[in-house]
């Protein structure tokens, strides 16, 4: 089963969150998603920059879900 990576930036001064972000590649584990989630968070963090970060109270969380999808001949059936 595949590990689905969706990354949510979010601004507690605008009490509200950007459209989730779903990574385009799917994780083989758990693990991979998390470390990778991680990560990820801190280069869009550094990315955003200080300023940003704290003037507009930016943060970002991040899911790894299973992929319930069925795959059959490298297609989605459900």
């Amino acid at each position: 089963m595949k590990i689905l990576l969706t990354l949510i930036i979010c601004s507690s001064v605008a009490g509200d969150c950007m459209p989730p972000y779903p990574w385009p590649e799917p994780f083989n584990t758990k693990y991979d998603c998390l470390k990778f989630g991680y990560e990820e968070s801190i280069r869009k963090l550094e990315e955003v920059g200080r300023e940003d970060i704290n003037k507009f109270g930016m943060y970002i969380r991040f899911t790894c879900t299973p992929d319930n999808s069925i795959w059959y001949c490298g297609e989605i059936v459900l």
